[in-house]
C-alpha cells in the first residue's frame, strides 16, 4: 500500500474499515499495519501513547487473521483504550508516577468486551494524572498536543484517545466521563463521543473505580469521527454487567425515524452565566437548522435546573474528588503534577465538605434530578453548546468572551450538568473558529435514552461531520 492509500485508510470510519475487513478486501495485518505507520508518524509530535507496541499490535493481527469462523462485530477493528480503564498486559497508569509501571492482569468488562468483539487493540492512551483536568499532561508521560494545533490541548482527561481518533491513528476507542472528559476532548479534536447513561456501558474495572457520586457522574464512553462509529461501538459494549450495581438491564433499543420526530428538540446558545464564542452560538443555531431541515421539531427552551445541578457537580466532582483521593496522594505530594496540584488548590479554596454538607448534597442531587427531568418531560432532547470555547492553548486557563472574564472550569460548565443529571450526552463536530478550530454541539437526553441521543446526533453529524486535520493527510 502507498503512503496515500494507508492514510485515507486510517480516516475511513470505523464502519467503513469494518466493511472492507468482512470484504476480503483488506487484511488485519494490512489494516494493522496502516495505523502502525500512522502512528509511527504522528505520535511523536502529538504523544497520544502511555502503551504502544508494534510488534505486539502485529502479533495479534496474525491471531485475527486466522480466524475463521465467531468472527465478532469489531473483528480486526484497530482500536484504543485510555489508560484508566484496566487493560490486561498494558500499561495503565492513570497519568501519575504514583502508578509508574501498573499493568493489569484483568481486563475491565468493557475491555473484555471488546477482545469478544474481535477488536485489535492498538494500546492505551495518555490522561491527565488521576483524571482531575481538562488537559492531558502529566510527569509520567508528557503533554498531548492537538492534531489541529500543537501549541493546544486535546482535552482531557480522554485527551489521548480523541487525539489518536482524530489523526487517524486510532479507529475509534473508549474514553471516561465525570465532568465532560469524552465530549470536551470530542470538540476540542472535532470527532464524535457519548456520555452514556452510567451503566450502559459497564464501569466495572475503571481506575479509580466509579463508586459513590462518581457512580452516578461517572460513565465508560465511545470516541469514534462518526455517529455511526460511536453508535457502532455502544451497541458492540452496552449491556446489563450483573456484577455492577450501577449498571441497570436496559436492552437496547432502535428508535424508528417517527419516534425521534415525535421528540421536541430544546436549544439554547448560553446558560445565561458564562457565555460562548460568537462561531460557538452559530454552531448551534446551524445544528438547530439541520434538525429542522431534516423534519425535527426544534424550539429554544432553557432548562432552569442547570445551574443547581453544574453547583452540585463542583461539590461532587471538585471537593468529594479531592477527599477520595486524600488517601492516595498523603505523603506523596511532592510526586504529584503541576496539573493535579492545580486541581487540589481549586478544591482547597472550596473547602473540605462536612459529613452534614455531603449528605445534604446527596438528598439535593435526588430533588433536582426529578426537578430536571420534569422539565425535559416536553424536551425530552436538548441541543447546546460542548464548551464556551474551543480548544485552548496548553496551561491556559482564562479567556476573554464578549469583554467577559471565563475561566477554567467555568468554560466547560456546559457538559457538567448532565453528569449530575445522570444523562446521556453525544458531541458532533459542527463549526469552525476563527483559527480553523474544531466546534462541536452537545445533543443529551433523557437518562436511559442513549440511543436517541444517538439518533439526533446522527443528524447533525449527516449535515456536518468529521474532517481530517491537515497534518493527518501530511
Amino acid at each position: 500500500m502507498t503512503d496515500v492509500v494507508e492514510q485515507e485508510l486510517v480516516l475511513t470510519p470505523a464502519t467503513r474499515q469494518l466493511e472492507l475487513l468482512r470484504a476480503g478486501k483488506v487484511s488485519v495485518a494490512e489494516l494493522a499495519e496502516a495505523h502502525i505507520r500512522q502512528i509511527e508518524r504522528l505520535n511523536p509530535e502529538l504523544n497520544v501513547f502511555a502503551d504502544f507496541d508494534a510488534e505486539r499490535v502485529r502479533a495479534q493481527a496474525r491471531s485475527l487473521d486466522a480466524v475463521r469462523d465467531g468472527r465478532g462485530p469489531l473483528y480486526g477493528l484497530p482500536v484504543t483504550v485510555k489508560s484508566s480503564i484496566a487493560t490486561a498486559g498494558y500499561r495503565c497508569e492513570i497519568g501519575s508516577v504514583l502508578h509508574k509501571g501498573e499493568v493489569p492482569g484483568e481486563d475491565a468488562v468493557v475491555v473484555a468486551r471488546l477482545r469478544a468483539a474481535g477488536a485489535l487493540i492498538l494500546g492505551t492512551t495518555n490522561c491527565p494524572e488521576l483524571l482531575m483536568a481538562y488537559e492531558t499532561a502529566n510527569d509520567l508521560h508528557g503533554r498531548t498536543r492537538n492534531p489541529w494545533d500543537l501549541d493546544r490541548s486535546p482535552g482531557g482527561s480522554s485527551g489521548g484517545e480523541s487525539a489518536a481518533i482524530a489523526a487517524g491513528l486510532s479507529a475509534g476507542g473508549l474514553g471516561s466521563d465525570s465532568g465532560g472528559s469524552v465530549r470536551v476532548p470530542a470538540h476540542f479534536t472535532g470527532i464524535c463521543s457519548l456520555k452514556p447513561t452510567p451503566g450502559r456501558v459497564p464501569g466495572r474495572g475503571h481506575l479509580p473505580p466509579c463508586v459513590g457520586p462518581f457512580s452516578i457522574l461517572g460513565a465508560i464512553g465511545p470516541l469514534a469521527r462518526t455517529i455511526g462509529d460511536v453508535s457502532l461501538l455502544f451497541r458492540a459494549l452496552a449491556g446489563q454487567d450483573p456484577c455492577d450495581p450501577a449498571s441497570p438491564p436496559v436492552p437496547l433499543r432502535e428508535p424508528s425515524w417517527n419516534e425521534l420526530r415525535a421528540h421536541t428538540i430544546g436549544f439554547f446558545e448560553e446558560d445565561g452565566i458564562t457565555p460562548v464564542t460568537p462561531e460557538t452560538r452559530a454552531a448551534v443555531h446551524a445544528a438547530a437548522q439541520a434538525l429542522r431541515a431534516a423534519g425535527l421539531h426544534v424550539e429554544p427552551f432553557q432548562p432552569r435546573a442547570l445551574e443547581p445541578l453544574r453547583k452540585l457537580w463542583w461539590k461532587f466532582f471538585v471537593q468529594c474528588g479531592a477527599m477520595f483521593y486524600e488517601p492516595v496522594i498523603s505523603g506523596k505530594e511532592a510526586s504529584l503534577s503541576p496539573i493535579f496540584k492545580g486541581f487540589l488548590t481549586i478544591a482547597e479554596r472550596s473547602g473540605k465538605l462536612t459529613a452534614t454538607e455531603l449528605l445534604s448534597a446527596w438528598a439535593e442531587l435526588d430533588l433536582l434530578r426529578g426537578k430536571m427531568l420534569e422539565e425535559m418531560r416536553a424536551f425530552p432532547v436538548l441541543l447546546c453548546p460542548a464548551a464556551a470555547i474551543p480548544a485552548f492553548r496548553h496551561d491556559e486557563r482564562a479567556w476573554t468572551i464578549d469583554g467577559e472574564t471565563v475561566e477554567y472550569l467555568d468554560a466547560v460548565r456546559y457538559t457538567q450538568w448532565f453528569n449530575s443529571l445522570g444523562a446521556p450526552a453525544a458531541v458532533v463536530p459542527v463549526g469552525v473558529s476563527p483559527e480553523g478550530l474544531p466546534i462541536g454541539v452537545q445533543i443529551a437526553a433523557r437518562p436511559f435514552a442513549d440511543e436517541v441521543a444517538l439518533g439526533v446526533a446522527a443528524v447533525v453529524d449527516a449535515a456536518f461531520g468529521y474532517r481530517p486535520p491537515p497534518m493527518a493527510r501530511a
